[in-house]
């Protein structure tokens, strides 16, 4: 069931988006050579605790951690460990976010380590870039399909590929609530947007085969063939005044 929101609800849920905006802006000012995945999650969660909000990822299906980071061939869901620091080169996919008086926000974005290569840069803002070219299409009397194949059509003209086994959602009470947020599909087709959804839009986008593998942790996703991958994500209201960013730092 697709849940409208009221305007004192998306008010609640701004702040909820604030929080995790600022704590995704936190851990990416915090990325260099040497740090380690769990300092860097106990950044966000010290944060987001001190906004009197909780880390929504942590403990959601048993997921042990505040911040999902995933590096370079991992797509995404990596697990934060003391155990691997950071190289120079590595770009970092990192997607957190945080639960305010019932409602959630969630977000994500790949950050350079240091100097990173020129095909990574590339891929990077690619992905930035499909992600807004989505958002554009997050009009009210739209539908889905018309995000969806913004970013497909976007980073396939770039010859990258589009990940098919994970999408984007609606969010609000529950972290992942209808519709589903393909980043692949037809314009024109499936959940017609209205005022009041807010759906977190998230590309995740490679450089080479869309297929993916997921490791025997249970969780970190990886690319199939070894290449990078990158992941951008906003939540999304949609308003009669068209679409509007929540998760803004």
């Amino acid at each position: 069931m697709i849940v409208l929101k009221t305007a004192r609800e998306l008010s609640v849920m701004r702040e909820a988006c604030r929080i995790s905006a600022q704590a995704l802006e936190l851990i990416g000012k915090a990325i260099e050579p040497g740090i380690t995945t769990a300092e860097l999650d106990r950044l966000a969660e010290k944060f987001i605790l001190s906004q009197g909000a909780v880390p929504n990822f942590k403990n959601y299906h048993g997921y042990p951690a505040t911040a999902c980071i995933s590096i370079n061939n991992e797509v995404i869901h990596g697990i934060p460990t003391g155990k691997r620091k950071l190289k120079e080169g590595d770009i970092v996919s990192v997607d957190l976010g945080a639960l305010f008086d019932g409602y959630h926000g969630d977000n994500a974005a790949t950050f350079a380590c240091g100097d990173i290569s020129d095909e990574a840069q590339r891929l990077i803002n690619a992905t930035r870039e499909s992600l807004y070219e989505g958002i554009k299409m997050a009009h009210a009397g739209g539908r889905v399909g018309d995000i969806s194949n913004a970013i497909q059509s976007y980073v396939e003209a770039r010859g990258y590929s589009v990940v098919r086994d994970f999408v984007g959602h609606g969010v609000g009470t529950s972290l992942h609530e209808a519709p589903e947020v393909p980043n692949f599909g037809i314009a024109g087709r499936g959940v017609r947007l209205m005022p009041g959804m807010t759906l977190a839009i998230e590309p995740m986008i490679n450089v080479g085969t869309h297929e993916v593998k997921v490791m025997p942790d249970g969780w970190t996703v990886l690319t199939k063939d070894g290449s990078l991958s990158a992941h951008f994500e906003h939540t999304v209201a949609i308003t009669p005044e068209g679409p509007q960013i929540m998760t803004k730092p």
